[in-house]
């Protein structure tokens, strides 16, 4: 499948800054104000939608760090290195472990409330796959909207830092001689600074989060549409463990034909101790692993698949009726008022659940400072695979990365913030594709790259992606995200066809097991251009030398990475 930039009018403003931010959740935020703190340049944070969007906003259960007595960062990074099925960077891994309590308590001296027992001392709980409470969490279950209002909070507070709200950003400023000279976007208003214009830059640091609109049922809002993941791929960056995408357990099943975004049912409640059975009431996890409910969420979400596959089944059901209302109204107020809403009382009734797109563990390949294959380019949150993961992402840890590697960003720009670079030709070929193939191909990606994968279907997903590709469209904001969606679904597959093996969040049916000698490192993918054709040395006087158009196409290669002591099975 080709990879071209996205077709748009040129633009029709320009305005500067030294560090443009993309993306306004833990990650993005974080990184504007530790940036602004540094006082190495302007920042100008450019959102698709309002500040207080996105996927921080929706996390429920909360933030994992060592802050109890007895728990260590070591135990921590146990816990991750297991959950992430070998393939995690275990320097990665030890710097969000090791600086993690830190950030945890600047953000805490930054205002967000976390929640306390009576005697003052933070509330820890436990999720799947940590062996110790080291969950902290804030209004029982609305720990990302807290953390979302503090950052917002402070952001609004900085009025040195400029703030371009409801902007899709297009694509990357290429500069001369390479690397990023700034980004083009669209901004969604009327005003000085409406339509398709350009911010040019030092450096872009991504934080745009995920992509679960790709399938037809996600927890994620509406504007995870990977932008910043297929944007950083037309500019040359790599992308690094697609395959890996996290569906978590227990999404609060609405019936067949419901489609977007789904309410989630948070670990934390099966941390605090409700559990799953079938339509017979029977306790399927227990067996199934030492931690049974509370095992890595690729575990407990295969385990339902099977089950659901088993009792020709299209859910199963998460039981805390033993709770009571006052457990319910006083730890999980969000989750118990959501439940109402859909018709469920889960004070008296079991909630349906079945697994659902969540997270994505793989994206824009970074070092451990953000930087990217791209000069100038840094990635930090959902949308960067820092290697943190791995295969499978131990429950909360993702907004600990957010603030660890924002911070890391941060520091490394104090360092070697480059130096503006002159914006350089665009030779990449234009293209898009219509709006209305989006439902067509989150059904495909639903249907062929879910849950269950093998490589027939995967070969009959790609056949009907690249059908899709093949329309054309006029620029706009749902013709524009389809478009990434389709990039970023395609790359997806020929990560996931290549990997044949089933590892973490990865199952393929046709290779069941984990095969650490063929498959234990990374899929890597990348838009090749091939070689352009030889031009004439001189063309005839007064002709014009023609520009050339460079068509792009994926391709994906594995990377095998040394065993090393700390894995842990």
């Amino acid at each position: 499948m080709n990879v071209a930039r996205l077709a748009a009018p040129e633009p029709g403003w320009t305005s500067y800054a030294d560090v443009v931010v993309v993306g306004s959740g833990i990650a993005g935020l974080t990184a504007a104000l530790r940036i602004r703190e540094s006082g190495i340049g302007s920042v100008h944070v450019v959102t698709k939608d309002v500040l207080s969007a996105g996927s921080t906003q929706w996390a429920q259960g909360g933030i994992a760090a060592a802050l109890g007595p007895e728990d260590t960062p070591e135990e921590h990074l146990h816990d991750t290195l297991v959950a992430g099925a070998g393939i995690c960077d275990v320097e990665a891994v030890r710097a969000l472990v090791t600086e993690g309590p830190a950030a945890v308590h600047e953000l805490i001296a930054l205002g967000a409330q976390f929640d306390h027992s009576p005697a003052g001392e933070l509330q820890l709980t436990r999720e799947g796959g940590h062996l110790r409470d080291r969950i902290a969490h804030a209004g029982g279950d609305a720990t990302g909207a807290e953390i979302q209002r503090a950052l917002v909070a402070a952001i609004l507070a900085a009025p040195d830092i400029e703030v371009t709200e409801h902007a899709l950003v297009l694509d990357l400023v290429p500069g001369e001689g390479g690397g990023v000279a700034g980004v083009t976007l669209h901004v969604m208003g009327e005003g000085q600074r409406d339509g398709v214009g350009a911010v040019l830059c030092r450096a872009v640091v991504l934080a745009s989060g995920g992509l679960g609109q790709i399938f037809s049922a996600t927890t994620n809002p509406p504007v995870a549409t990977g932008d910043g993941m297929a944007l950083a791929l037309r500019a040359g960056a790599v992308l690094r463990d697609l395959e890996f995408v996290q569906f978590h357990p227990t999404v609060m099943w609405l019936g067949d034909d419901s489609r977007g975004q789904q309410p989630l049912i948070s670990e934390a409640v099966r941390g605090e101790g409700a559990f799953l059975v079938d339509d017979d009431g029977k306790r399927f996890m227990l067996g199934q692993h030492d931690l049974a409910d509370l095992a890595p969420r690729d575990v407990v979400a295969k385990a339902i698949m099977r089950r659901m596959r088993e009792s020709a089944t299209d859910h199963v059901w998460l039981d805390a009726r033993h709770f009571g209302e006052d457990k319910w109204q006083r730890r999980f107020p969000t989750i118990l008022a959501t439940c109402r809403a859909h018709g469920i009382d889960p004070v008296v009734d079991l909630i349906p659940v079945a697994p659902a797109c969540h997270y994505a563990s793989g994206g824009v390949a970074t070092d451990l400072h953000g930087r990217t294959s791209v000069p100038g380019l840094y990635a930090t949150g959902e949308v960067a695979c820092s290697g943190v993961h791995g295969a499978n992402r131990l429950a909360s840890n993702s907004l600990l990365e957010g603030l660890v590697f924002s911070r890391r960003i941060a520091q490394l720009l104090v360092e070697e913030l480059p130096a503006r670079r002159d914006p350089a030709p665009d030779h990449r070929v234009p293209g898009l594709v219509a709006a209305e193939a989006r439902a067509e191909l989150q059904a495909v990606m639903t249907e062929y790259a879910g849950v269950l994968r093998s490589d027939s279907g995967l070969a009959l997903g790609e056949a009907r992606l690249a059908e899709l590709a093949g329309g054309a469209a006029e620029p706009g904001t749902l013709a524009w995200e389809t478009t990434n969606l389709l990039t970023l679904g395609a790359a997806l597959m020929a990560a996931a066809r290549l990997r044949c093996e089933t590892r973490g969040s990865h199952w393929r049916e046709d290779f069941p097991e984990r095969d650490d000698r063929a498959w234990r490192g990374h899929v890597d993918v990348s838009a090749v251009e091939p070689a352009p054709a030889v031009e004439p040395a001189c063309p005839e006087e007064g002709a014009e030398r023609p520009s050339r158009r460079v068509e792009t196409r994926l391709t994906a290669t594995f990377h095998p990475t040394p065993t090393h002591e700390d894995d842990a099975r």
